[in-house]
């Protein structure tokens, strides 16, 4: 239907077969506007013709909720996230840039590339992408459709943010029809948020007394792990694709060709992509947009240099964090003179101490800085910063604000030196600082400044798995005043959990028999889940199968953790601190009295010959098992299970959505199995 026809039709007595042809066309016509305003940046109506097709489609929608469909334009802002947010692993491995600073370095991995390539600087073509200061993100299309999306998290898995990145208009919910589409595609992209808006959202923070963001990459982080992705909608984010996953798939020879193919499925590109061969003319490039880039709406700290040809990407292949083939060309930052009014330490969410330089007020990068983080006690005795010093300043990075040097000839004998506190300026608690480490850190689990971390962190899957027990339940808890630390939850009342926001009947019996049901969790995941520096859940298991008892490891010294296989000084003298700290001590005696169980059931092996000695892999989403549930029937039949592929694994478990890992099995022509073949294998 024409869009003047769609603009005046009365919707009001439109039964449902008449309902369901006009919602293609309006879902087309809003599709391709979405397209035009936020691909191309060309509007082709009117705000106000757009609100209208947005609303009719929203009244036969609500009228016909059977019409309702996932890539639908009203279904951008999604329910709010129960409980936090869950993770996605990445079909192939997000991998982060090598740095270069200056043309110096730029030149030597030409260089490289040139040499490890045996090839004349004239035969390797490169693509120059402006380097957008954002958050990473990746974007899975099904059959043409948005499905899933998620942040770049370790590499290797990531939140997901499928519903907040639904609210970003730029992202098309459905693919351009007219392309030759794979089932499955995989894109990579950079969230962004724009300079004006930027300066808005903080003005109006500044306006509602809240704390202002630092730059614009913090603020499209932030954005995208709201919880409620109403909140995200609010914020203008937008986005850049840079590439995609198993571009082979895609008929494309090189990555421009890719990116020519990204543009035509209606996905939005930087508009500065350009080919390039030779040092001169990347350096070129790189010098133009280091002046250019102030001009542009959105920030941009470098350039992206890739090797065009992705049979010369291959052969140059990748360590485990970098690829060889590309770099990231950083803009010098620019310094301004202020002076160190202050020296404040800060407790960070992990209880790490961080001495906090106070400046006068001044502008760097377009920006006001009124803060410079001094890292450690050992940093601020290195460059010899005291209260009163005037100083270098600049953003390492464009980001991050950092004291560069000290202007020592200005000193008037009115400075004064800096210490670090033996005590938490949050909580009184001693301060630790261990061997080896530069870092002080409170590790009082009770500490206000790390309650809220400490507590997600001991009801998660991996610790005393608490369902329903996710961070926004965890923030309206410390809010109302019910928990400061983590024992607190076995002494909620069901009138505690009722009186909380959203929360009805069966959601409270729900959750209070979530925390009962924790009380029988196994040792291991107690000690995982009191969030002992060092102690990961692969630790935990060894200092539970070694002690048996919480209250033996307690009373283990130094040289008893020490001596066992896998525990060294740093984890041994961690634990030894972590068990002296008094409010530790009365959290632990708290958990006892609530009932938990402090003691390890000696694990039963029944070795099988199919797993005896084997090493396995898990990759991909399991249906009838998680992936803890699966590892411990490979470990009860007597095999073990590791994180990565290698030359030493005997068997990969594939899973849907199977992602690097499986690729890394073929190439190595490892044993792949799926989950029907692993039941067969446990009977």
């Amino acid at each position: 239907m024409e869009l003047e026809k769609l603009l005046k039709l009365d919707v009001s007595n439109i039964d449902e077969k008449q309902a369901g042809a006009v919602v293609r066309d309006l879902r087309e016509e809003l599709n391709r506007h979405n397209y035009y305003y936020y691909i191309k940046d060309n509007p082709i109506i009117s705000d106000a013709d757009y609100d209208k097709l947005m609303r009719l489609l929203e009244s036969i929608e609500e009228k016909f909720p059977q019409l309702v469909t996932a890539d639908s334009p009203t279904q951008r802002i999604g329910a709010p996230l129960e409980g936090g947010f869950n993770t996605l692993e990445h079909g192939e491995k997000m991998l982060s840039l090598q740095d270069a600073f200056g043309h110096e370095e730029l030149k030597a991995f030409l260089d490289r590339v040139y040499k490890d390539l045996e090839l004349e600087e004239s035969q390797v073509e490169f693509v120059c992408e402006l380097k957008i200061d954002g958050s990473a993100v990746s974007l899975v299309y099904q059959d043409g459709s948005f499905v899933r999306g998620a942040t770049r998290g370790d590499g290797v898995t990531g939140e997901d943010i499928t519903s907040n990145l639904k609210t970003i208009k730029a992202i098309p919910l459905r693919l351009m029809d007219g392309v030759q589409i794979p089932s499955r595609l995989e894109v990579r992209g950079e969230v962004y948020l724009g300079k004006d808006e930027f300066l808005q959202i903080n003005k109006r923070r500044e306006e509602e007394g809240l704390a202002v963001f630092a730059n614009p990459r913090n603020a499209a982080a932030g954005s995208l792990r709201q919880i409620d992705p109403a909140q995200t909608a609010k914020r203008r984010l937008s986005i850049f694709i840079y590439g995609a996953v198993s571009n082979q798939e895609l008929g494309a020879s090189n990555h421009y060709q890719m990116l020519e193919y990204l543009k035509k499925c209606g996905l939005r590109l930087n508009p500065h992509v350009k080919k390039v061969t030779g040092y001169e003319k990347i350096k070129k490039y790189c010098d133009r947009w280091e002046e250019e880039r102030k001009s542009l709406p959105y920030e941009t700290d470098g350039i992206v240099i890739k090797v065009n040809d992705f049979s010369y990407q291959q052969k140059l292949g990748q360590t485990s964090r970098n690829p060889r083939w590309a770099l990231a060309y950083k803009f010098p930052p620019e310094q301004e003179v202020t002076r160190v009014v202050d020296i404040k330490v800060s407790v960070g969410r992990t209880g790490a101490l961080t001495p906090v330089a106070k400046l006068e007020p001044v502008t760097v990068a377009g920006s006001t800085v009124s803060n410079a983080t001094l890292h450690n006690e050992d940093e601020v005795n290195r460059k010899d910063v005291r209260i009163g010093d005037w100083v270098i300043i600049h953003k390492a990075g464009d980001v991050i604000p950092e004291i560069v040097k000290v202007i020592t000839e200005r000193r008037d004998g009115t400075e004064k030196q800096f210490k670090m506190p033996e005590r938490c300026p949050v909580c009184g608690s001693e301060v630790i600082r261990a061997e080896g480490e530069a870092v002080s850190r409170c590790i009082s689990l009770a500490c206000p400044a790390v309650q809220f971390e400490a507590i997600v962190h001991f009801a998660s899957k991996g610790a005393m798995d608490i369902d329903g027990l996710g961070p926004a339940i965890v923030k309206k808890l410390l809010d109302r005043g019910l928990i400061a630390d983590p024992a607190d939850i076995y002494y909620l009342d069901y009138d505690d959990i009722f009186s909380l926001e959203n929360f009805k009947q069966k959601s409270t019996h729900n959750l209070l028999e979530a925390i009962n049901k924790s009380k029988s969790q196994p040792l291991s995941r107690l000690l995982f889940g009191l969030g002992i520096r060092f102690v990961g859940q692969h630790v935990a298991e060894i200092l539970a199968d070694e002690f048996g008892d919480l209250d033996n490891l307690m009373q283990a010294d130094f040289s008893q953790l020490e001596s066992i296989d896998e525990i060294g000084p740093r984890i041994a003298d961690s634990i030894v601190s972590f068990f002296k700290q008094k409010q530790n001590l009365e959290v632990i005696e708290k958990l006892r009295k609530a009932g938990l169980n402090f003691s390890a059931e000696k694990k039963k092996v029944e070795e099988r010959k199919e797993f005896a000695k084997k090493t396995f892999v898990l990759t991909g989403k399991l249906e009838n098992f998680t992936r803890s549930q699966a590892a411990d029937l490979i470990e009860k039949f007597g095999g073990k299970v590791t994180s990565a592929v290698s030359k030493s694994t005997d068997v990969v478990i594939a899973g849907n959505d199977a992602g690097s890992k499986l690729d890394d099995a073929k190439k190595l022509g490892i044993k792949v199995i799926d989950e029907k073949q692993f039941k067969d294998m446990i009977g």
